[in-house]
């Protein structure tokens, strides 16, 4: 088969993964290549993620670079085995690849985390909000686009709201829920669906509020763990939209960030009580 001329940011990670364990074991992508019947341009395309591999290669290189973790490598086989399309893949061609790569990298998460100081979580918008945020910010879009952008946004929802959903801790600063999107019954109603989410086992709502010093304004950041440490991922936002940060270094230091901001926020009940008495006073 060709290579794919666009691989998503989790083919990347698998082939990204590959090479840093050849990497630690001090071994060319030649001599993988030679292990594997094949030739450095191959091996180039599988690490950049261009290219598929077998669950029987990754095995075979495992053992080859000495990998002794069979968490991980399971973990790598199970992307690898990644054959059918995740829903995200519809909106290909009408929304930014970045847009796609969050929701297969929610998807795929096994645990969720998130710091907003001035935003809704996005998987705890209701619709009305959704639409009224997009809106603004690109008021002149297609109505076709505009459509696309608030049903994928809330089709994303359905990783917390499925039966069995991801879990999700999740730090919300005060200013992001008095901050009326929508006007004030959509924002009334946000309030609520927050409340009846914060009900759920597993998931968490915290709230730091405006009395806490706080030197985190404007650093929203997700934490994405995988099924193993190694395999976690950090989004943050950027000028130009989302990216997601797989370096150890870049994944460390935002989870320290969110450790920071959760020694900031109230306790799960009294969070409730100020989300609560705030919708009420809309």
């Amino acid at each position: 088969m060709p290579p794919r001329s666009n691989p998503t940011a989790r083919q990347e990670r698998l082939g990204a993964e590959l090479r840093k364990l050849r990497e630690q074991a001090g071994i060319t992508a030649r001599d993988a290549a030679s292990l594997l019947g094949s030739n450095p341009i191959q091996m180039s395309h599988v690490e950049a993620g261009r290219s598929g591999i077998s669950e029987k290669r990754i095995r075979r290189l495992a053992a080859h670079y000495a990998c002794d973790d069979a968490e991980l490598v399971e973990a790598l086989v199970a992307m690898a085995n990644e054959r059918h399309k995740g829903w995200w893949e519809a909106y290909r061609g009408l929304l930014p690849a970045h847009a796609l790569d969050l929701a297969e990298a929610e998807h795929h998460a096994k645990h969720l985390r998130a710091l907003e100081v001035v935003h809704i979580p996005g998987l705890f918008q209701i619709e009305d909000h959704i639409r009224a945020s997009v809106s603004y910010v690109d008021p002149t879009a297609p109505p076709e686009d505009l459509e696309a952008r608030i049903a994928f946004r809330v089709r994303r929802r359905e990783v917390i709201e499925r039966d069995g959903g991801t879990g999700i801790d999740a730090m919300v600063h005060e200013a992001a829920l008095r901050i009326r999107v929508g006007g004030r019954k959509t924002a009334r109603r946000q309030l609520e669906y927050l409340l009846e989410l914060s009900q759920l086992p597993r998931i968490s709502v915290r709230v730091i509020p405006f009395e806490t010093d706080f030197a985190g304004a404007g650093h929203s950041v997700h934490y994405l763990a995988g099924a193993v440490e190694q395999l976690d991922t950090a989004h943050v936002d950027t000028a130009h939209g989302g990216t997601l940060l797989d370096a150890s270094a870049q994944v460390r230091r935002c989870r320290a960030r969110l450790d920071r901001a959760e020694s900031c926020a109230l306790p799960v009940p009294a969070s409730r009580d100020l989300v609560h008495r705030i919708a009420q006073e809309l």
